[in-house]
């Protein structure tokens, strides 16, 4: 049994991990900064990387006593490394580097995008091949797996990312951060009586774009204002979730089609959208011999359990890194397989 500990602030979650042989989870301690970014509509990388100073020894902590794991009893410590907002990942690194050199454990950097989908074996083992839709505030790409931790990009956004458009309609009805959780329950209570558009729907690719449906939202209610119309926001909000939805699904089927993958995974913050995964199931119902395999909700948004589950597959690989790994917030998954 190989035990990991897992250091995850990329962005405004301080969290630490236990992790068992990449799938079971012995402990997971999160401690949110959504209180104090609300008031600002979105993440503060100043103020984000502060919360993470005060928070990473409490967590480290609470990891420990809740897995009722001793120092000498782990293996290894993985550490995101990138994607993310640099002083927020300094952080998390210099906790990792610490408690590794401190216990004399070996340090396996991770990169964040592969921690989301990793996060998968949760549920249920990824089968290979498979193909991954990780969709995040900061990302949205089509991945295809051949096998463990090899990751090919098959699409991705060409502007906004499906999560960051939830977040900027958010905060133009001002709707409290992150808005992603709010505009879904709006859109079960309200009605699509909106036609906006989805970009590149006909285009032979698998990429994304989203900055057309943000400006048309606006355009909308702009428009609307100046006219003097009441504006029904449940109404707004399905309109918008189903023009999202339906691009994340119509890439996804001709993906689908493309490749013969024994499972799919969906990962990613956007994750959590119940439009998305009751859609998801229906289509994937047309591929019966794909297994649709969803990031359990609880490991969706960041978090350290994931990074443990990306380390695992690092861990086995003898993918280690010295005490002079440095953050690259521009990382992706082409960089990672270099």
């Amino acid at each position: 049994m190989t035990k990991i500990i897992a250091f995850e602030s990329s962005a405004d979650e301080t969290s630490v991990a236990i992790v068992e042989d990449g799938h079971i989870v012995l402990s997971n301690a999160v401690a949110t900064q959504i209180n104090s970014h609300q008031r600002f509509g979105g993440i503060v990388p100043e103020v984000a990387s502060r919360h993470h100073i005060e928070w990473i020894t409490r967590v480290l902590d609470d990891a420990l006593d809740a897995a009722q794991v001793r120092p000498e009893d782990l293996d290894g410590v993985a550490v995101t490394y990138g994607p993310g907002l640099v002083g927020s990942l300094l952080v998390g690194l210099m906790g990792a580097k610490t408690f590794a050199l401190a216990h004399d454990l070996p340090i396996i950097p991770v990169n964040h995008l592969a921690g989301h989908i990793a996060a998968a074996n949760f549920n249920v083992p990824i089968i290979y091949p498979a193909l991954a839709l990780m969709v995040s505030g900061g990302h949205t790409e089509l991945v295809l797996m051949t096998s463990e931790n090899n990751f090919a990009v098959l699409g991705e956004t060409r502007d906004d990312a499906a999560g960051e458009s939830f977040d900027k309609v958010g905060r133009l009805l001002k709707l409290p951060y992150p808005a992603g959780k709010t505009i879904d329950e709006m859109a079960h209570r309200g009605q699509a009586t909106i036609k906006f558009p989805t970009a590149m729907a006909h285009e032979d690719n698998y990429d994304f774009s989203f900055s057309g449906l943000k400006s048309a939202v606006i355009n909308y209610v702009h428009h609307a204002e100046q006219k003097g119309e009441t504006i029904d926001h449940n109404n707004l909000a399905t309109s918008f979730q189903n023009a999202v939805v339906d691009a994340l699904i119509g890439r996804t089927r001709k993906a689908l089609k493309d490749y013969d993958v024994k499972s799919f995974v969906l990962a990613g913050g956007v994750a959590a959208n119940r439009q998305l995964r009751d859609e998801l199931d229906v289509l994937l119902s047309q591929f019966p011999k794909t297994t649709f395999i969803p990031v359990p909700r609880e490991y969706t948004g960041d978090n350290a359990a994931m990074i443990g589950a990306a380390g695992y597959w690092n861990f086995k690989q003898h993918i280690f890194a010295g005490l002079d790994l440095n953050t690259n917030p521009g990382l992706d998954f082409e960089l990672l397989n270099k």
